[in-house]
C-alpha cells in the first residue's frame, strides 16, 4: 500500500509541472523500481547485507547446541569446540560473540532463515538436503557416520547387519537422512526418530543396554567412547562427509569471511590448537585401562576424595586434575611403590617427602598434601609460562624432574624453537634419549617419551572426571553473552 501511495504522489507532482516530458521517464522508472521492490528500505539493506549489520552493531550471533562437543560450562567457564571456534571468528571480525542456544536441533535452520541468528556452528554435517535451505561454509572437519553398539553385540558390525534391526537416532539429523537412503536402497531396517534426544544420550543408552543400536559421527563416537568404554564403534554406513557452518542463503559476504577465517587459522595453527584441546587424544583407547579407571572412580576414589579436594583447594588446583594425576601415579593405591623408589598415592620420593616434612610416606593424608604442595612449587617455578603450557611443564617436571625440563628447554632454544611452549618440549624431550643430545645436557640421559605419555593419560583421566561437572543449563542473567531460543 505504501508503494502505491508513493507512485500516486509522484504522478500528481508530475502532472502539476509545465513541461512533464523532461521528467516523465525518470519518474516512471522510479515508480517501477518501487513497485518491483528494487528500492530497499534501511531494514531491507540490513537484511540483505548481514555482514555490514554485524560490523555496524559490533556483535555476531552464533546458533549452537548445548552439548559436550559444541558448547557447555565447566567451573563457570564457557567451553566447547564449536564455541572456541566461534569466539575466534568473532575476534577475527572484531566484534562481540552472542551465543544463541537452540532449544531443539530442528530449530537452528529456522533461526537462520528468520534471521534471529547469524550463523550455525553446531557440528552440522553438510548434506544436499540442507544445502537447499542454507548456505554452508567450506568444510572444516572430515567425519563419517558409524554404527554404535555394545561391546558384547557381535551380531551387528557391518552395514549389511542392519537388516531387520531397530535403530535409534535423533530426529532431523544427517543420521536419519542416511538411514532413509539405505531403506530406499533396500536395507530393511527400522528407524526410531527420537525427538531431540542428544546423540550422547543415545550412546549412553547403548552402553546401559536400553537400546541396541544408534548412529554417531566419528568425532562424537570417539569422544564418548572415553566416557562409555562399553560401547563399540562398528563399521561406517557412508562415505566421508564434512562439517560446516551454515548461514542465510543471501549472506554471501559473511560466508566468504568465514571461509577466509578457516583458511587463516588452519595456516597459523589456531585451528590445530583448538582441535587438540578437545580431540587430540580421542583416538587413544585402552578398553581394559579405561574400564578399570571407571570402576575405581566408584570403588577407590571416594575414600580419598575429601583429602584431594582440600589439598587442591588450598593450592588453587582443580581437584579433578589432582585425582587424575593420583590415578596415573598409583591407581588410588596408598601402598603403591615404584621400581624407581617412589611411594604412596602421589608416588613421592624419599627426598621429596623429607623436604616437605612427611614422616609416614604411605599415610594418604600427608602423602596427598605433600604431593600437591610439590606440584604447586613446580607451578610457581614456571610462572613465566602461559597457563596451558605451564600445566604441562609442571606435570612433566613432577614426572621426570625440573632439571630435565631445563635441559629440554635449552635444547629447544638451540634448535630455534620457543622454549616456553610445550609443543617445543614435546619435540626435544624425546631427543634426550640419544647420546648426540644428552651428552651436553646438564642432567644427562632422560626417558623423554615418558612425560608425554604421562601427561596424555592424566588429561584423558581428567577429562572423564570433568564431564561429571559439565553444566549444560545456561542462565542469561549470570552469563550475558548467552541467550536461549525455543522453536
Amino acid at each position: 500500500m505504501i508503494k502505491y501511495r508513493l507512485v500516486a504522489a509522484a504522478w500528481r507532482g508530475l502532472t502539476a509541472l509545465r513541461n512533464p516530458r523532461r521528467v516523465v521517464f525518470p519518474v516512471i522508472a522510479l515508480a517501477l523500481m518501487v513497485l518491483g521492490g528494487c528500492v530497499q528500505s534501511p531494514d531491507d539493506v540490513s537484511q540483505s547485507k548481514p555482514l555490514e549489520r554485524i560490523l555496524a552493531a559490533g556483535e555476531i550471533r552464533v546458533i549452537t547446541r548445548n552439548n559436550a562437543h559444541c558448547y557447555y560450562f565447566y567451573r563457570e567457564q564457557a567451553m566447547g569446540f564449536e564455541y572456541d571456534l566461534a569466539k575466534a571468528f568473532a575476534k577475527y571480525l572484531g566484534v562481540r560473540l552472542r551465543v544463541q542456544i537452540a532449544d531443539k536441533w530442528e530449530g537452528m535452520i529456522p533461526s537462520i532463515m528468520n534471521r534471529t541468528g547469524d550463523f550455525i556452528a553446531a557440528s552440522m554435517t553438510i548434506t544436499p538436503k540442507r544445502r537447499k535451505q542454507v548456505a554452508f561454509s567450506d568444510g572444516y572437519m572430515e567425519i563419517q557416520q558409524h554404527i554404535i553398539v555394545h561391546r558384547n553385540n557381535t551380531t551387528v558390525q557391518t552395514l549389511e547387519d542392519l537388516n531387520g534391526q531397530n535403530i535409534f537416532v535423533r530426529k532431523g539429523t544427517s543420521y536419519q537422512e542416511r538411514l532413509e537412503e539405505l531403506q530406499k536402497a533396500g536395507v530393511k531396517l527400522f528407524i526410531y526418530r527420537m525427538a531431540d534426544v542428544p546423540t550422547e544420550d543415545l550412546i549412553r543408552q547403548v552402553e546401559a543396554g536400553s537400546i541396541a543400536i544408534t548412529i554417531a559421527d566419528s568425532n562424537i563416537a570417539q569422544m564418548n567412547r572415553l566416557y562409555h568404554p562399553q560401547i563399540h564403534i562398528a563399521d561406517p554406513i557412508n562415505t566421508t562427509e564434512m562439517l560446516g557452518w551454515a548461514v542465510h542463503p543471501q549472506a554471501d559476504q559473511l560466508r566468504e569471511r568465514i571461509n577466509a577465517f578457516f583458511r587463516e587459522i588452519k595456516v597459523n595453527g589456531k585451528y590445530k590448537k583448538i582441535y587438540d584441546k578437545y580431540y587430540t587424544d580421542i583416538e587413544y583407547f585402552d578398553y581394559v585401562d579405561l574400564r578399570k579407571y571407571h570402576r575405581r572412580l566408584r570403588t577407590r576414589l571416594p575414600a580419598y576424595k575429601k583429602l584431594i579436594m582440600t589439598a587442591a583447594e588450598r593450592h588453587g588446583f582443580d581437584w579433578r586434575l589432582i585425582a587424575a594425576q593420583i590415578y596415573q601415579e598409583s591407581h588410588f593405591n596408598p601402598k603403591a611403590r615404584s621400581h624407581a623408589g617412589a611411594y604412596g598415592l602421589m608416588q613421592l620420593t624419599v627426598s621429596t617427602a623429607r623436604s616437605l616434612g612427611v614422616k609416614n610416606i604411605y599415610n594418604p593424608k600427608p602423602n596427598i598434601y605433600a604431593g600437591v604442595q610439590h606440584l604447586k612449587n613446580l607451578w610457581d617455578y614456571f610462572d613465566q609460562i602461559g597457563d596451558t603450557d605451564r600445566l604441562y611443564f609442571t606435570l612433566a617436571a613432577y614426572n621426570i624432574g625440573q632439571g630435565h625440563i631445563g635441559d629440554a628447554r635449552k635444547l629447544a632454544q638451540k634448535m630455534g624453537l620457543d622454549p616456553d611452549k610445550w609443543t617445543s618440549l614435546a619435540q626435544t624431550l624425546p631427543l634426550l634419549r640419544y647420546r648426540k643430545y644428552y651428552k651436553d645436557a646438564t642432567y644427562g640421559y632422560c626417558r623423554g617419551t615418558e612425560p608425554l605419555e604421562y601427561i596424555k593419560h592424566i588429561m584423558i583421566y581428567y577429562d572423564i572426571l570433568k564431564r561429571q561437572a559439565i553444566e549444560y543449563a545456561t542462565d542469561p542473567e549470570k552469563n550475558p553473552e548467552i541467550y536461549t531460543t525455543q522453536h
